[in-house]
C-alpha cells in the first residue's frame, strides 16, 4: 500500500498530530544544523589561524639558525612545539627544500616529506599538514612544516549524539501538549461527525450540532446547522410535491386519451404532407436536372476559355521564338510585323483575363459599387474620345447625340465600363465604312435608355437568345473578328448591379441594337467641371528640351526599367533616374529632387507603400507626386495605393498611352500649382 492511501486513512487527530510532530523535528533539525555548522567553522578557522601563527613564529625564531647553519638552534626552536599537544611534528627546510631539523612528538610516528613543497595547507585522514616558507629582508631563507591533529569529524560525532539527546525529549515534550491542543481543536469537529451520522441513520433533520467556540469551526458548526433546516425545509416541500404529483398521475391519464385522439389526426396530417413531399421531390428533381445543366455549361465556358487563352499565347509564343532563333534569321521589317503581332496578341490576352476577373468578381458578389449622379453629356464625350480612333482606323463614322443634359444613378467607372464594350462590340463588328449610332432618350417614368447601334452583318433571332452567354462572340463563332466573348456577359452584370436592364434586338444584314435604361435623375446645369478637367490633363508644355523634368523611377526587375527607359527615349522633354530599392530611391528624391518619381510596390527591402509614407514624411520630398507602377491589380490593393497617397495608380503590362497621358497630366498639374503659387507671391509683392 502506498505512503498516500495510509495518510488518507488516518483520523483528522491522527493527522494533526503528525503534521505538529514533523514540523517540530524539521525546526529542531534546521536549528541544530546550523548551530553545528557555526561551531565546526569557527573550529576550523581557530585551527587554521592557530597553526598559521605557530608557522609564522617558528619561521621567525629560526631565520638566525638558517643562516648561520646552526641546527642544534633550529632544533632548540622546534622543541617549543611541545606545548602544543595537537601538534604531532615539525620541521625546517633550507632554502633548498631539504631537511634541516625536525620534531616529533612523543608516541608519533611520523615520516617527513624528503623535500619542502609549495606553500599551503591541507586536511587529510584527521591532520592538517601547513608549509610556510621563512623569508628575511626579501630573501628565501627557508621552509616551515608542521603536522597536527584536526579533530572536524570527531566534533561532528559529538554533536550529532548532543542533537539526538536534545531531540528526543523535546519531541515527547511536544507530543503531550499535542495531545492536549488536539482535543481543543478537534472536538467540535468530531462532534459535527457524530450528528451527521445519526441524521443518515434515523432520517432526524432536526439535529443540531453544538457550537463550543467562536473560530471558524463555530461558523463551520453554524453553515453545517443551516444546511440541515435547509434540508429539513426541502423535506416537508418534497412530501408535498409527492401528493401534487399523485394528482398529476391521475391527469396525465386523462390527458394520455386526448394524445392518443390527436395521433389519429397527425397520421391524417402526415398523410397529407406526404403527397406534398412527393411534389416537392418532383420539383427537386428538375432542379437537378437543372443544376446538370449548368455543370455542362460551365464544361462548355472552361473549354472555350481555356482555347480563347491559349490562340492569343500561340501567336505570343510563335513569334517570340522565331524572333529568338538563330535558325530562322528574318528581316528588321519582319521582326517590326512580328512585335506588332506579340503586342496586339499580348493586349487581347489581357483584356480576356481582365473581363475572366470581372466576371469572376461579379459572380461572387465581390463587386462594390458606388453609386452617384453621373452627367450623360461628359461620359459620352469621353468614350467618344477614347473610341474614335479605333473608329476612324476602319472608315467607322460615330454619331453622337449634341445634347444629352441628363444624368443617371449609377457607378461612373462601371458605366463608362458598359459602354465602352457596347461602342468596341459596335465597331468590331461593324462593316467598313459603316456607322454607329449612339442615342439618348427617356423611356418610361423616372428611366433613362442609352443605345448603341450599328451597320453590321446583323444576327439571326436565335443568335440574339444566345448573346448574354460566356464566349459566344455576338455569333460570330466563325468570324475573322478576336472577341473574348465575355464582354456582354460582364455588361449585362453590370447593368443589373447598378439597377438597370439591357436589351437588343438586331436584323440580318441590317445590323444591331444594343441599349440599356437606368434611373434618370435631375439634369446637371453645367458641364463646367468637366472642361476643366478635360483642360487639365493637356500636357502644360512649360518644360522643353532645354530644362527637360527629372522622374525617378524606383524598379528592382531590369527588364521593367529597360522598357520604361525605351520609352522615356522617345520623349525629350524627359530624363529618367533609375534606382534599384527604394532606399536608394529615397536618397536620390532627397538629393535631386525629380519632378516626378515612378514607384513599384513589391521591392525588396522595403515595400513602395512604406517608401511612400517616408517619401510623405520628408519635407524635401512631400510635395514631389508620386505615381505607383504595380502588377498588383486588385480592386483592394488599387484601394490601398490611393488611400495611401499615390498621385496616379498604373498597372502592369504598361499601356504606353495610359503611361505617357499620365506622365503629361502630372506635369500639367505641377505646371499649374507653380503657376498658383507664383500668382499668389505676385499679389502679395504688390
Amino acid at each position: 500500500m502506498s505512503r498516500e492511501p495510509i495518510i488518507r486513512m488516518r483520523s483528522l487527530r491522527g493527522k494533526l498530530l503528525g503534521v505538529v510532530m514533523l514540523t517540530t523535528l524539521v525546526a529542531l533539525l534546521v536549528s541544530l544544523a546550523m548551530i553545528v555548522a557555526y561551531d565546526l567553522r569557527a573550529y576550523h578557522q581557530s585551527v587554521s589561524g592557530d597553526m598559521s601563527t605557530q608557522s609564522e613564529l617558528i619561521g621567525h625564531m629560526s631565520s638566525a639558525a638558517l643562516a648561520f647553519d646552526d641546527k642544534a638552534l633550529a632544533k632548540q626552536t622546534l622543541s617549543l612545539l611541545r606545548l602544543r599537544p595537537k601538534v604531532n611534528a615539525g620541521a625546517i627546510y633550507n632554502a633548498r627544500g631539504k631537511l634541516f631539523a625536525s620534531y616529533v612528538a612523543p608516541g608519533q610516528d611520523v615520516h617527513f616529506p624528503q623535500r619542502a613543497e609549495a606553500e599551503g595547507m591541507r586536511f587529510e585522514n584527521g591532520k592538517l599538514t601547513l608549509f610556510k616558507p621563512i623569508v628575511d629582508n626579501g630573501e628565501l631563507l627557508g621552509t616551515v612544516y608542521l603536522r597536527a591533529e584536526y579533530e572536524m569529524l570527531g566534533r561532528g560525532v559529538d554533536y550529532g549524539v548532543i542533537a539526538l539527546l536534545v531531540m528526543l525529549p523535546a519531541m515527547g515534550v511536544a507530543y503531550l501538549i499535542m495531545r492536549r491542543a488536539d482535543y481543543i481543536i478537534t472536538r467540535p469537529i468530531l462532534d459535527i461527525r457524530d450528528v451527521a451520522r445519526e441524521v443518515v441513520q434515523t432520517g432526524d433533520y432536526s439535529r443540531r450540532a453544538a457550537r463550543t467556540s467562536e473560530d471558524e469551526v463555530a461558523q463551520l458548526v453554524e453553515s453545517f446547522n443551516s444546511m440541515l433546516s435547509e434540508v429539513e425545509t426541502r423535506q416537508r416541500a418534497l412530501a408535498q410535491s409527492n401528493g401534487e404529483l399523485a394528482r398529476e398521475a391521475e391527469q396525465r391519464a386523462q390527458a394520455q386519451q386526448e394524445v392518443m385522439r390527436l395521433n389519429q389526426e397527425l397520421e391524417q396530417r402526415v398523410h397529407e404532407r406526404t403527397l406534398q413531399l412527393e411534389a416537392t421531390n418532383g420539383e427537386l428533381a428538375m432542379a437537378m436536372e437543372e443544376a446538370k445543366s449548368a455543370n455542362q455549361a460551365k464544361s462548355a465556358f472552361l473549354s472555350s476559355m481555356s482555347h480563347e487563352l491559349r490562340t492569343p499565347l500561340n501567336a505570343i509564343l510563335g513569334f517570340a521564338q522565331i524572333l529568338t532563333s538563330d535558325k530562322l534569321p528574318s528581316t528588321l521589317p519582319q521582326k517590326k510585323e512580328f512585335a506588332n503581332h506579340i503586342l496586339k496578341s499580348g493586349r487581347h490576352l489581357l483584356t480576356l483575363i481582365n473581363e475572366i476577373l470581372d466576371l469572376a468578381k461579379i459572380e461572387s458578389g465581390a463587386v462594390a459599387l458606388s453609386m452617384e449622379p453621373v452627367a450623360l453629356q461628359e461620359m459620352l464625350q469621353e468614350v467618344q474620345s477614347m473610341t474614335e480612333p479605333l473608329a476612324a482606323a476602319r472608315g467607322i463614322r460615330m454619331l453622337f447625340p449634341d445634347a444629352c443634359a441628363f444624368s443617371v444613378d449609377a457607378d461612373r467607372t462601371r458605366l463608362k465600363q458598359v459602354l465602352l464594350n457596347l461602342l468596341s462590340n459596335a465597331i468590331k463588328y461593324n462593316r467598313e465604312g459603316g456607322a454607329v449610332v449612339v442615342d439618348c432618350s427617356g423611356s418610361g417614368p423616372g428611366l433613362l435608355r442609352l443605345s448603341v447601334q450599328d451597320t453590321g452583318t446583323g444576327l439571326k433571332a436565335e443568335q440574339v437568345a444566345m448573346l448574354f452567354q460566356p464566349f459566344n462572340r455576338l455569333g460570330q463563332e466563325s468570324g475573322p473578328e478576336e472577341g473574348t466573348g465575355i464582354g456582354l456577359v460582364v455588361t449585362k452584370r453590370l447593368v443589373e448591379l447598378m439597377g438597370g436592364v439591357i436589351g437588343a434586338s438586331s436584323s440580318p444584314g441590317v445590323g444591331s441594337l444594343f441599349w440599356i435604361e437606368l434611373r434618370a435623375i435631375d439634369p446637371l446645369p453645367s458641364l463646367a467641371g468637366s472642361e476643366a478637367a478635360r483642360a487639365l490633363a493637356v500636357p502644360a508644355g512649360a518644360r522643353g528640351p532645354e530644362a527637360p523634368a527629372s522622374i525617378l523611377y524606383v524598379e528592382d526587375n531590369p527588364a521593367n526599367l529597360k522598357l520604361v527607359e525605351e520609352i522615356i527615349s522617345f520623349r525629350p522633354d524627359l530624363r529618367l533616374l533609375p534606382a534599384p530599392d527604394a532606399h536608394l530611391g529615397i536618397e536620390l528624391a532627397r538629393v535631386h529632387q525629380p519632378d516626378i518619381i515612378l514607384m513599384d510596390i513589391n521591392l525588396p527591402g522595403m515595400s513602395g507603400l512604406e517608401a511612400m509614407r517616408v517619401l510623405r514624411s520628408d519635407s524635401r520630398t512631400q510635395h514631389i507626386p508620386v505615381i505607383a507602377l504595380t502588377a498588383n491589380a486588385m480592386p483592394r490593393d488599387i484601394e490601398k495605393g490611393v488611400a495611401a497617397g499615390f498621385f496616379r495608380y498604373l498597372i502592369k503590362p504598361i499601356n504606353i498611352d495610359e503611361f505617357t497621358e499620365a506622365i503629361s497630366s502630372t506635369l500639367a498639374h505641377i505646371a499649374e500649382r507653380a503657376a498658383l503659387k507664383a500668382g499668389r507671391a505676385s499679389k502679395e509683392t504688390s
